[in-house]
């Protein structure tokens, strides 16, 4: 008898811990906390850690990876988290990543939030794009910010500098297909790999043409070595940056050098500086001095709080979810893709969501402001109404 409710006990233990992780949400993160892509991962990283341990009356195990900003690593990892029947797979931080990631795991029924800023990670929508959706903004909302700055300051020629990868290739096109719009001529065309250590000659080769503006195409404080190369050789047309570069260490790296530089950066960046009435204000208003309260002053980053959006779409997503099914199963991770597909007017960091079939990104023009940089300040430029 003793032995009979020994083992019944056991069973009954056994069962509670079951229900136990079927109502567990377990979550993916692989990002670069090291490498030439850290800086961007670190924000990401440190977001994850501010989550709170439910969210929407769920228990979600979040766990995060180092990928060392390579795109092999960040396979393996995606991989890894498919072994363990994670519910969600976050990540990474860059466009390569995140496009290496969706080929990883197409066909396997996962969703993917991916934190990389190519348009190319959700479109063309197609079978394998179905599952991912993204919380930057894409590509396109940010170079038709800037040329459209560039239309209002009289800009009629643009010479390129970016990125030799997936990211510099997807900001090439989109500056050339409004450029073209608003006859604005692409003068030079350039490339350089994160890890260079000179860009003097492809510096020289674009300013060779003497072009009234210059746009650099690359992320974290590689971005800086171009314009800081520009400013070093005379150059005195005006210099954008892509959101990418958008880190507290690319202003220290870059210095003095970034002065007068213009880049589009969401909102989060400068919410103080936002009108009240601003759509996003409120909730960075809220994010930003938590994230600064325990990572310094300035800590800020267009990374941290496009990770942070994270929790809020799983705040909205989990509940439609769990009507459908329970985590651990295919069909809550099918339900988990419905919910965040069916996202509606949901203030952000990044911008307001808005997702449909066609558009995982789901974001507007209130995604984008313009920022120029003062001695290592940023400084809004202008905003949409």
């Amino acid at each position: 008898m003793r032995l009979r409710a020994t083992c019944l006990s056991g069973l009954m233990l056994a069962a509670v811990a079951i229900g136990a992780r079927a109502e567990t949400v377990n979550v993916g993160v692989t990002v670069p906390t090291t490498g030439p892509a850290a800086i961007l991962g670190i924000g990401a990283r440190n977001s994850v850690a501010l989550f709170p341990k439910k969210i929407a009356g769920y228990d979600v195990n979040f766990k995060v990876v180092d990928d060392a900003s390579d795109t092999t690593n960040s396979v393996k990892n995606a991989k890894m988290f498919l072994d363990e029947k994670v519910d969600l797979i976050v990540g990474s931080s860059t466009s390569p990543q995140s496009l290496a990631i969706i080929e990883a795991i197409a066909g396997t029924e996962t969703p993917l939030i991916a934190l990389g800023a190519s348009a190319r990670i959700v479109t063309p929508m197609d079978d394998k794009k179905k599952w991912v959706f993204k919380t930057a903004a894409n590509d396109s909302l940010m170079a038709s910010a800037i040329v459209k700055h560039m239309v209002d300051h009289g800009v009629k020629t643009v010479g390129f500098i970016g990125f030799s990868d997936a990211y510099g290739e997807s900001w090439l096109t989109e500056i050339k297909a409004f450029a073209e719009q608003n006859k604005i001529k692409l003068a030079g065309v350039e490339r350089f790999n994160p890890k260079d250590t000179s860009v003097t000659a492809q510096v020289l080769r674009v300013t060779a043409s003497q072009p009234d503006a210059i746009i650099v195409a690359g992320s974290g404080t590689p971005a800086a070595m171009p314009q800081v190369a520009l400013k070093e050789r005379g150059y005195k047309g005006k210099i954008y940056q892509t959101h990418g570069a958008a880190t507290e260490d690319f202003l220290r790296v870059g210095g003095k050098a970034l002065n007068g530089g213009y880049l589009p950066v969401g909102p989060n960046l400068v919410w103080e500086q936002l009108p009240d009435n601003y759509a996003t204000k409120a909730v960075s208003a809220k994010f930003v001095p938590l994230y600064e309260s325990k990572y310094g002053k300035n800590s800020r980053s267009n990374f941290a709080a496009q990770a942070y959006d994270v929790l809020l779409l799983l705040e909205r997503a989990l509940p439609e979810a769990g009507k459908k099914a329970k985590p651990g199963t295919r069909e809550f991770r099918i339900a988990l893709r419905d919910a965040l597909e069916n996202i509606k007017n949901l203030p952000g960091n990044a911008g307001v969501f808005n997702m449909t079939t066609a558009d995982h990104s789901g974001l507007d023009e209130r995604a984008r402001v313009i920022v120029r940089v003062e001695d290592g300040k940023w400084v809004l430029d202008s905003a949409p109404k």
